[in-house]
């Protein structure tokens, strides 16, 4: 736990002055990395963070990635016909999550971030915290949502991020995923 409390308090030093190397195509894109062991972990320390950035100015803003799956497939038109054919075939668990992964590839999870992180542009405290990613599995990866926001994100977005760290730029979702290089963020933890 108290490795989960330093790697917070590194994460919020790196907020606080931005990424060392400050080029100019640089995103203001955290992922506070922890093992998937300490899922429940980080899911009980989260609000004592919140507070913490609160107590540092910071107006913060909580994206839940399971919120927005659960909303996006709850309400989908097709819904009614996916469960139908759920019933006729309770088993067919890879058809049934290919079919639920198409959905949410379609473009509604980066869709409501993207009007998250819209709605925050200009407000100089504003963080964004997305939390829930392990609810992805087995749907998508989060650096999918994040290259389609590219130039999107205006305001600290900090991910709480379920996996392994392999590199300085690479990590595991869930530490079972293949390595993945293509984040373009500052990895704390890990």
């Amino acid at each position: 736990m108290s490795s989960l409390k330093a790697d917070f308090n590194e994460l919020l030093e790196r907020i606080r002055h931005g990424r060392e190397f400050g080029h100019a195509s640089f995103e203001p894109i955290y992922y506070l990395v922890f093992s998937p062991q300490h899922i429940l972990d980080v899911k009980r320390q989260t609000p004592a963070w919140i507070a913490k950035l609160r107590h540092e100015g910071f107006e913060v803003t909580v994206f839940s990635i399971a919120e927005a799956i659960v909303d996006i497939l709850g309400n989908a038109p097709l819904r009614k016909i996916w469960l139908n054919a759920d019933r006729k075939a309770p088993l067919e668990w890879d058809k049934t999550n290919r079919t639920l992964a198409n959905a949410l590839a379609r473009g509604a999870l980066q869709e409501r971030l993207e009007a998250v992180l819209e709605s925050l542009e200009g407000q100089p405290h504003a963080i964004v915290l997305v939390t829930d990613l392990e609810a992805l599995h087995p749907y998508l990866r989060i650096g999918a949502i994040e290259s389609q926001l590219q130039g999107k994100f205006h305001v600290p977005t900090v991910f709480l991020y379920p996996g392994v760290r392999t590199g300085k730029t690479h990590l595991k979702f869930l530490g079972f995923y293949p390595e993945d290089g293509n984040y373009r963020s500052v990895h704390v933890g890990g």
